[in-house]
C-alpha cells in the first residue's frame, strides 16, 4: 500500500500539517511542532512554509 501525505483530521492544532507529517513519517507530531516552531522563531520562514503547506497538502479524504 502506498503512503500519501495528507493533513490530519484527528491530530491537529491549527490546520493539521504537523499532525499529517507525523502520521506520514511515523513520528510524534509534538516533535514536528516543536521543530517547526523553532524554525519559525529563528528564521521566520517556518510560518510562510506552514501557510504554503496548508494549500498544497490536501486534507485526508478518509474522514469525510
Amino acid at each position: 500500500m502506498e503512503k500519501k501525505l495528507y493533513r490530519s483530521q484527528n491530530n491537529r492544532m491549527l490546520a493539521g500539517v504537523c499532525g499529517g507529517l507525523g502520521e506520514y513519517l511515523n513520528l510524534d507530531p509534538t516533535v514536528i511542532r516543536v521543530v517547526w516552531a523553532l524554525i519559525s522563531l529563528l528564521g521566520g520562514t517556518g510560518l510562510l512554509l506552514y501557510l504554503i503547506c496548508i494549500f498544497i497538502i490536501p486534507e485526508n479524504p478518509l474522514y469525510y
